[in-house]
């Protein structure tokens, strides 16, 4: 179960200056069942413009509906979710060269096709990886 809330900044907010385009304050709380137990997140977002609260329910399930399609290439192309990397900072800056890499490769329209068949022709051919990562 989800709920939305969204409240209008008020003019007498600290530091305004430094926020100079936000106009509201978004408010989601999710309500799951993970494993048997409740689970209650809130999750919070800063907002340029004052919109309904439907609008503002579609934006954020709009937004994580990118992010989890973004997840599974990520899975599909690079078997993020295998990765065993745990030391350090190395899991976040190896997802930072994943998602650079898929940024690439998906901004790549030489050979029509999936990312899965161009990060395997990049590693195959020294010509078209060095397109790929000069954008050619």
């Amino acid at each position: 179960m989800r709920f939305y809330y969204l409240c209008p900044v008020p003019d007498y907010l600290q530091s305004q200056e430094r926020w100079n385009k936000l106009r509201a304050i978004g408010m989601t709380i999710n309500n799951t069942v993970r494993d048997g137990k409740e689970c209650i997140e809130a999750r919070y977002y800063i907002l340029s413009r004052f919109v309904s609260g439907q609008r503002f329910a579609e934006a954020v399930r709009t937004h994580w509906a990118i992010e989890n399609r973004l997840h599974w290439q990520l899975d599909v192309t690079f078997q993020e979710d295998q990765s065993r990397i745990r030391k350090g900072h190395a899991d976040a800056n190896f997802s930072s060269l994943r998602r650079t890499a898929l940024s690439l490769l998906k901004n790549n329209h030489t050979k029509k096709v999936g990312v899965k068949n161009k990060r395997l022709a990049a590693a195959l051919n020294d010509d078209y990886l060095t397109e790929v990562l000069v954008g050619e």
